[in-house]
């Protein structure tokens, strides 16, 4: 660890060394324009009327940002964290929790190809020309639940000049290995190709103390094979064709708290654990997590007179294999074996016209079907502690030992049509006057179907032995198992809901943007957004299944300029979104999910970004968002463990708690971005960058329930690069969280803590400061 600062203080020292070194004579420059697809057509991002954050393809590269939850390093008002048994993405506090019923709040598109489900944001980037967080409802152009932002991608292209890359980096901290290569070119006179293929492997950073692991150990791969073929030159057709898999043993989880749980398990002849943050966890290591993920595209466009129409076609499928062994210590407790396969296709057609005209606009239509089938369950062994932890809590011995060599199996299935009609017009009124009208219609249908059952460990029934079994798992999981075969003799003990959704809802736009000038601009927006309603896939009881759709009503106004001769840009946005009956997903103390609505949700702030080119070799960039989140009604939410219920009573009889006035999960109040960049050459052909990235997150909860006890502290995160750049070559060493900062994503309580009458908590956490040299060759 000494030697890991040491070495980080020299990169620091380094990059600080290099921007403070005078800038050679060169002709004066002004900033590169950013360009963007967030109104689906190529604009500057300082025409755009939207709070929107661009990140280059050539930044992704460089500082070793893998994934979604990497570049909320760099994008304020965004967080990203996984938990046991989901991925969740928010931005301005508001995202999806954990159940697979869900669709994302973000919506999530690569290559204009809506991907909604949670698995898929754990995917890996590879080879991006850049990615666009869309802050606030995205309704009109891009829908399907879009509901809190959209982050918008866009892979790499074919090249008409042959070129290729190789990048590989090695991390020693983690064990980590990473090979990228692409190559680009023409294939045929009318045919251009690009292949990109990726190769991650990784040990972890958290050590297994009982099993002796690294973890979380990552195997990640992925193929990507893109053809441009443009047979006239009116139309232009890619076929993009994409396989990954990401594979994990282990999970990057600690124990932070405990009072007598630790104890109790050592009572019972089960192993112990700690309870701090430094690096190791004790779990008899069952954890892992397969994903296979596959995507079909097939963008067409046609130059019909000086219109565009374009056509994208799409099919995206991926399926997963885990094991989430939930109660996260040492101790044979109980696992949750979990499988889902989905798979989707839709269909877009749009017409654009050229722009620049008194009428710009953009017309299409819409259709995606998909199906999903989710399983999981929780297995307990004839060694489980749960039967002699029942033993101690006073059950009678011949009634605990048949919890013994049992399961909970839970069967979900969801299949959904939706279509929509959508257009946006911008009337040019004058050279300094622009008026927006958009609207999109969307209507969906959903089936849902969810059954769950006690049975033996293998699936088989119960049986009359075992009849005291489902009273049990009543008492301890909060599963419910009295709908069906209330004498518990012969068959399975368990629910069987069903259900069906038919939802239609029109989300209208109005913007209007004010030129002061050729270099400052001002824009108004009013907009609503909708997320359809669904099923509760996660819920043990049986009155939690059918959740309502959410709407919001958004107001956004602000101003984007440009000053000083092109060499800076200042931009502030203020907003005001009101949430009805926004999706909330919550813990139920035992080891399920239950699903509500908060009535009346509100989040406002500012956000404000810019760049400077202070020299012609130094770039400052900057970001701070201001973000004020309230439940202003929200009187059935569940309760933290020892909270005191002063809410509603829920349908299955539950107490719960009232919310209203709280602010919710991972909504900081401030959060500040700030990066210098600076470039210097050495001799005729060599340059040497380097790059010095910091971010503040303010204080906020990360516990579902808003546990006030996980409202961690504010943290600053530093991550540097410094290369050698040739146009063929370079290295460099990459360094992210130079602080080494202990940063917890997620907090819950441990399950079945609570039932045994301790307080225990376990964390996800963010990998430490790590230190990666990278060899980059080009031809």
């Amino acid at each position: 660890m000494d030697n890991q600062a040491t070495l980080s203080k020299k990169v620091l020292s380094v990059v600080i060394a290099s921007l403070a070194i005078p800038a050679m004579a060169q002709e004066n420059r002004t900033l590169e324009e950013v360009t963007v697809t967030a109104q689906k057509r190529v604009e500057s991002l300082q025409d755009v009327p939207i709070s929107v954050s661009a990140v280059s393809g050539d930044k992704l590269k460089d500082a070793g940002i893998e994934k979604i939850s990497d570049i909320t390093a760099y994008v304020p008002n965004m967080h990203m964290t996984e938990s046991g048994l989901s991925t969740q993405l928010r931005i301005r506090g508001i995202g999806t929790g954990n159940n697979q019923g869900f669709e994302q709040s973000v919506g999530q598109y690569i290559d204009g190809v809506y991907y909604g489900r949670q698995q898929l944001i754990r995917a890996p980037f590879m080879d991006l020309e850049r990615v666009e967080v869309l802050r606030g409802p995205q309704p009109t152009l891009f829908g399907k639940n879009s509901i809190a932002g959209a982050l918008n991608m866009s892979t790499a292209k074919p090249t008409e000049e042959f070129e290729g890359e190789v990048r590989v980096a090695y991390t020693p901290e983690v064990g980590g290995t990473e090979f990228t290569g692409v190559v680009s070119g023409q294939i045929s006179e009318n045919l251009l190709g690009r292949l990109a293929y990726r190769n991650h492997q990784q040990d972890g950073y958290i050590e297994n103390t009982f099993t002796g692991n690294d973890e979380p150990n990552l195997d990640e791969q992925a193929i990507r094979a893109t053809l441009l073929w443009s047979p006239t030159e009116d139309l232009d057709i890619t076929l993009k064709a994409e396989r990954d898999t990401f594979d994990v043993r282990g999970r990057q989880i600690e124990m932070v708290q405990d009072d007598i749980y630790s104890g109790i398990m050592q009572s019972i002849g089960q192993p112990g654990f700690e309870s701090e943050i430094d690096g190791k966890r004790q779990a008899d290591g069952g954890d892992f997590s397969n994903n296979n993920l596959s995507n079909y595209t097939v963008t067409a466009e046609y130059q019909l007179g000086e219109n565009t129409l374009t056509s994208v076609s799409a099919w995206v499928a991926y399926d997963f294999d885990e094991v989430c062994d939930c109660d996260y210590i040492a101790a044979d407790v109980f696992t949750v074996p979990m499988a889902e396969d989905y798979e989707q296709f839709s269909q877009e057609i749009r017409l654009t016209s050229p722009g620049g005209e008194t009428i710009d606009w953009i017309g299409g239509v819409f259709y995606q079907t998909s199906e999903q089938d989710f399983e999981d369950s929780i297995a307990i062994t004839q060694n489980s502690a749960i039967v002699p932890a029942l033993m101690g809590l006073g059950i009678d011995p011949a009634q605990a030992v048949q919890m013994g060599g049992t399961g909970s199996v839970r069967e979900f299935a969801q299949d959904s049509d939706a279509w929509a009609v959508f257009g946006q017009m911008t009337w040019n009124i004058n050279d300094s006057n622009r008026l927006t009208l958009g609207g999109r219609y969307t209507e969906e249908k959903k089936k849902g179907a969810r059954s769950l059952n006690a049975t033996l460990i293998d699936g088989s029934p119960l049986g009359a032995a075992n009849a005291y079994a489902p009273v049990l798992y009543y008492g301890v999981f909060g599963v419910h198992t009295e709908q069906f075969n209330p004498d518990g003799m012969g068959g399975n003990l368990g629910h069987n809901l069903s259900g069906e959704r038919d939802e239609s809802v029109f989300t209208p736009l109005l913007s209007y943007q004010y030129d002061l000038s050729e270099e400052a601009m001002l824009y108004a927006s009013m907009t609503s957004g909708f997320k359809a309603g669904g099923f509760d896939a996660r819920a043990n009881n049986i009155n939690s299944f059918e959740f309502d759709e959410e709407e919001a009503a958004a107001f956004e106004a602000g101003a984007k300029t440009r000053f000083a001769d092109g060499r800076a840009e200042f931009n502030i946005a203020f907003y005001r979104t009101e949430y009805d009956n926004l999706q909330i997903s919550q813990f139920d103390g035992a080891l399920g999910f239950n699903v509500g609505n908060a009535k009346e949700t509100v989040v406002q702030g500012v956000e404000l970004d810019g760049r400077w080119l202070m020299v012609d070799s130094v770039t400052l960039n900057y970001a701070a968002s201001f973000l004020d989140f309230n439940y202003e009604d929200f009187q059935n939410g569940n309760c933290y463990q020892g909270q005191t219920p002063n809410g509603v009573v829920a349908s299955w009889g539950e107490q719960l708690c009232d919310y209203t006035g709280k602010s919710g999960q991972y909504s900081p109040e401030l959060t500040l971005n700030a990066g210098i960049e600076h470039y210097m050459p050495i001799g005729a052909d060599l340059e040497l960058n380097s790059a010095l990235d910091l971010q503040y997150v303010d204080a906020h909860n990360i516990h579902p329930n808003l546990d006030p006890q996980y409202r961690i502290d504010a943290y600053t995160t530093v991550n540097a690069r410094v290369a050698l750049d040739s146009e063929s070559w370079s290295v460099a060493l990459v360094g992210k969280n130079l602080t080494d900062e202990d940063i917890m994503t997620y907090a819950a309580n441990a399950p079945l803590s609570g039932t045994f009458g301790a307080s225990a908590y376990y964390a996800f956490l963010k990998p430490p400061r790590t230190m990666a040299l990278e060899g980059v060759l080009k031809f």
